[in-house]
């Protein structure tokens, strides 16, 4: 029986294993779907030594991190740093895939075209650098957003009332918010968003985030992280399938 799973840490709020355990049900496929919960990504290779596992999803923190595991990376998850499908071969060898971008841009294309093609992305870790990964690929200029200022992305302090307004698509890709701690948001200046702006939250749960509050009640339009997450998924069940 062919076996399958999502690779992460502290899951159990996982969209993933009740979302395929329904579709191996629906489609009367006799597979199972396991979440590996794992505190440290050293535990990683006795998972992909699993006898009859096919295929994983990978999700925060390991996103980047299992990376040097694998036999085998895609071009395109390559350059986006960040592997969230994982195509296990008949003789065990690994290949990993970004399916997240295109997850993204599938939940995205509905509210295109914005004022203009720029987004700040909140975050700069794995799914961050998927989303990027996908504006680049539509034309958008995009700014990253963190902690602590870089040379390569602004600090949440460099952000003001004015400068925001320069932005379309703020796309929040911190787990800022999630349940249960669903009072938590990003620090940005809420002020000066409008109804120019589209906030994307890459959280599902709640349905709809601090962050999402904070933005339609400042005319803003909103959407959460659900439609991209089930695109992902099917994007990863065809890779899986084409194995």
């Amino acid at each position: 029986m062919a076996k399958y799973g999502l690779i992460g840490k502290n899951i159990d709020y996982s969209f993933s294993r009740g979302y395929f355990t329904e579709k191996f049900k629906l489609e009367n496929l006799p597979f199972t779907y396991e979440n590996f919960d794992i505190p440290d990504i050293r535990h990683v290779s006795d998972i992909l030594n699993i006898k009859d596992l096919k295929g994983l999803n990978v999700t925060i923190p390991y996103k980047e991190r299992i990376l040097p595991f694998l036999d085998d990376i895609d071009p395109i998850a390559q350059e986006i740093g960040a592997v969230n499908t994982i195509q296990i071969s008949s003789e065990g060898k690994t290949k990993g895939f970004n399916t997240d971008y295109t997850g993204f841009l599938t939940a995205l294309m509905p509210f295109l075209p914005l004022k203009t093609p720029s987004a700040l992305i909140l975050g700069t870790g794995g799914a961050s650098k998927a989303v990027k990964y996908g504006l680049k690929t539509i034309g958008f200029q995009t700014t990253m957003v963190s902690r602590n200022k870089s040379s390569c992305h602004l600090s949440y302090l460099d952000l003001t009332q004015e400068n925001i307004q320069d932005y379309s698509l703020i796309v929040n890709c911190t787990p800022l918010g999630t349940y249960p701690k669903v009072s938590d948001c990003p620090p940005i200046p809420y002020d000066g968003i409008g109804d120019n702006h589209l906030l994307f939250d890459l959280i599902y749960n709640p349905e709809e985030t601090e962050f999402l509050k904070k933005g339609r009640k400042k005319g803003a339009r909103i959407t959460n992280g659900l439609a991209m997450l089930i695109a992902q998924a099917e994007k990863a069940w065809e890779i899986w399938q084409n194995n």
